[in-house]
């Protein structure tokens, strides 16, 4: 025992030593601002803000007052470093999640009744026998028809958690009719349409990249291969974006071996490539890839892969430009901060970000203003700000900053029409009209087993032109003011919107793309590729 006390100071001296090295090191783990016990140091926002809580004269909404703070701070920032509201959260995150809670139908409300437009197939409406033509009279307690109904009011009666059920009283052909839905989860479809466009040719259109959009993607390439399809347009005009492993998953299905996708690189986050992973579905073949001014983000990172590593023809004009990734960050009151942590980076070793150096304001208008100063109708190829890059395979001229410039540009349609025709063509309300269309004359359009007869077979008449112009307000006079090619843009819209509301989507496409430039410049170069 008195040896080992000799040695007690030693242990509790070495002890020490360590104890004081633990604490050190941990100090990195602490918040910014806290003390090493916990004792917080506030930031000088929220000091004011206790403070006017405590000692304002008037009573203060420091929640509204904190949002525009943390607003405003932003607006320093990059454009897409953004606050979401606890309000609002659910409904941002729907398109990225690719599914929300509800019955699973697409509904009007018209003459202050709602329609039911759509029903989603094997969907809770569905199995609960609703139908298209169906109108809602009364969701549980609430009376919906003859109310001045709104959209957000109705949206909140029928949707709810999965599992949970409502009580809907229809009307169906003058008839009251009792139903119970079991609430589910609502797919929002990432693929629009997927179709053999010609013998050889398959056709997609990929609207966002969500959480499904890789699932999506594949279901609909593996249909299309087993109809014979050799070669590939894939459209993703209009797609803003979305999840960034979706897409990168997406363009591991087009390139082979180990190749890189891209990378990305922040001050707070190490460079992390993204190769891939796993033999592609469609490795080989002929593929042509469809961009405009509204491809962004993810749809950039796919347009930029394939481009670099001269796996397809980019067909259309420039994207967006946007070359940063947000990583979301959830707040304690249910709010969401979506953070720029870092850029991204093609295999080529370009950023595509446009600058943004002037107002949120002008670095969203940036892309109408290419409509206004003729880059939509001649290229804009001399407008990037970035250095010129190579390609990998081919060694051919691509650009840094600014978006991805097609190989092949496909100018924007710029035809006008009378003034006679504009009330008809923008009017707001057409998806109603052709839905009112459709079901007083079903035997009409029923007759039409596809768009694709449908496109061939049916010609807009007069008495549909006449009550076109009634509900836009045009009047009938206005009819015999339109000129043969006012009558053609208008026979073709029409089309378009009953193409949709009888075969969905996909419908839509069928016909649309029988007269849309730049597939039919994609058709027209596929043939030239092997």
């Amino acid at each position: 025992m008195k040896k080992l006390q000799v040695w007690w100071p030693v242990l509790f001296a070495v002890t020490l030593i360590v104890g004081m090295w633990m604490g050190f090191s941990l100090r990195k783990n602490i918040p910014d601002g806290q003390g090493f016990f916990g004792t917080p140091k506030k930031a000088s926002v929220q000091e004011v803000i206790d403070l006017l809580q405590k000692k304002y004269v008037d009573s203060v909404h420091t929640d509204s007052l904190t949002e525009e703070a943390i607003q405003s701070m932003l607006g320093h920032l990059d454009p897409h470093t953004v606050y979401i509201p606890a309000v609002y959260t659910e409904a941002a995150n729907e398109d990225l999640n690719g599914n929300f809670e509800g019955i699973g139908i697409e509904y009007y409300v018209i003459n202050d009744t709602v329609n039911a437009v759509n029903v989603l197939e094997k969907g809770p409406s569905a199995q609960a026998g609703v139908k298209m033509g169906d109108k809602i009279i009364k969701v549980g307690d609430s009376v919906v028809a003859g109310v001045k109904i709104t959209n957000e009011r109705i949206r909140k009666l029928l949707r709810g958690p999965a599992g949970s059920e409502v009580a809907v009283k229809l009307l169906r052909n003058g008839q009251p009719l009792d139903v119970k839905i079991k609430r589910g989860t609502i797919p929002k479809f990432s693929v629009d349409a997927a179709y053999m466009i010609s013998e050889n040719t398959g056709f997609i259109h990929l609207n966002k990249f969500s959480r499904t959009a890789y699932e999506e993607f594949m279901a609909a390439l593996e249909d299309l291969q087993k109809k014979g399809m050799k070669k590939l347009i894939f459209d993703i005009r209009g797609n803003g974006g979305g999840i960034l492993e979706e897409a990168v998953d997406i363009a591991d299905e087009f390139l082979d071996q180990d190749k890189l996708i891209l990378y990305t690189e922040g001050l707070h986050a190490k460079r992390q490539e993204y190769h891939c992973k796993r033999p592609g579905l469609f490795e080989k073949g002929a593929l042509v890839l469809l961009i405009d001014e509204f491809s962004a983000s993810a749809s950039e990172v796919l347009a930029g892969a394939l481009q670099d590593w001269d796996r397809a023809t980019i067909i259309g004009r420039r994207s967006f430009g946007k070359g940063l990734v947000q990583e979301p960050f959830e707040l304690s009151d249910g709010s969401q901060l979506r953070l720029t942590v870092s850029k991204y980076y093609t295999p080529s070793g370009r950023n595509i970000q446009k600058p943004f150096d002037k107002s949120k304001e002008a670095y969203q208008e940036e892309v109408y203003d290419r409509f206004h100063n003729g880059q939509a109708v001649v290229g804009d190829t001399a407008v990037h700000t970035g250095k010129v890059f190579k390609t990998i395979i081919k060694k051919r001229v691509v650009y840094g900053g600014g978006g991805i410039t097609p190989d092949v540009f496909v100018a924007i349609d710029t035809i006008s029409y009378s003034n006679a025709a504009r009330p008809l063509l923008y009017y707001k309300e057409l998806g109603k009209f052709v839905y009112q269309q459709y079901f007083k004359h079903p035997e009409t359009y029923n007759q039409y087993k596809s768009a694709a007869d449908f496109e061939k077979g049916f010609s807009i008449t007069s008495a549909i032109l006449d009550a076109w112009a009634a509900e836009a307000g045009a009047g009938i006079d206005s009819i015999k003011s339109l000129t043969n090619a006012d009558r053609e843009a208008l026979n073709r819209r029409y089309k378009s919107f009953m193409s949709q509301q009888i075969w969905q989507m996909n419908g839509y496409y069928q016909f649309a793309n029988t007269i849309d430039k730049t597939v039919l410049k994609g058709l027209e170069t596929i043939k030239t590729l092997q």
